[in-house]
């Protein structure tokens, strides 16, 4: 049975796909369908490794278990050097909580290393995962950048140009379709980033998914207040 309540990343490679297909079918030659083209890449790339991510790593795991098992052997082994009967008998306060101390000591080592191991396999999968999350990051600058020059004030209202500024020769339809295209893409690379999470439950990974999903949140909010002034143009009369 399928849970309705997990992302499928195989629905969201199709998505961007689609959307990649959309771009380049309207603006063929555009940085756009370039960038769309990448992203399709990225999120095939990402439905992979986010189904490595819910694969165990046994290496590491049997390695963790030999250490485990090694430390508390070793534990047991300088257990038995020690002539407890003689040092009761002498009943040396200092001799025994001399022993005690380098036998806590030895203990805190020994649970430290094993600590260490079995957090081996969590703490790669959170290195691998935040730098593929900067991946995502860089991608809704590049869109955002995209977007940056496409002023629906300028496009439609017209006005004088300068030397250095940008060309513009969309029309109304064209721009609304551009934003709008830059908006579904930021939020698929919200999503591609939401996938991370459900796979990885770490609390660093969740809180940087939260920071992709906040950039790209208020970088589409800009571009759809972009789209609500070329509907309000839209719909003044003409003189």
């Amino acid at each position: 049975m399928v849970n309705v309540h997990v992302l499928e990343a195989g629905k969201i490679v199709e998505t961007v796909a689609r959307l990649r297909d959309r771009i380049g079918e309207r603006f063929p030659d555009s940085g756009l369908a370039r960038v769309a083209a990448d992203l399709t890449g990225t999120a095939q790339e990402t439905a992979a490794r986010v189904q490595a991510l819910s694969r165990p790593y046994f290496g590491l795991r049997f390695l963790a278990a030999v250490v485990v098992a090694a430390g508390l052997a070793a534990q047991v082994y300088v257990g038995g050097l020690v002539d407890w009967a003689a040092v009761l008998r002498r009943s040396d306060v200092v001799a025994i909580s001399q022993g005690l101390d380098s036998a806590v000591n030895l203990l805190l080592l020994a649970f430290a290393a094993i600590w260490f191991v079995l957090t081996l396999e969590a703490r790669w999968k959170r290195r691998a995962v935040l730098r593929r999350l900067y991946e995502l990051r860089s991608f809704a600058h590049v869109v955002d950048m995209h977007q940056l020059t496409k002023d629906p004030t300028i496009v439609l209202a017209g006005g004088p140009r300068t030397a250095s500024s940008p060309e513009r020769r969309m029309s109304e339809f064209e721009l609304s379709r551009y934003l709008d295209y830059c908006a579904e893409m930021l939020a698929l690379i919200a999503k591609l980033a939401a996938l991370y999470a459900g796979r990885v439950q770490d609390p660093a990974v969740i809180s940087a998914v939260n920071e992709v999903e906040a950039l790209t949140s208020d970088l589409g909010r800009k571009i759809w207040q972009k789209i609500m002034i070329i509907s309000r143009l839209a719909e003044q009369p003409t003189r």
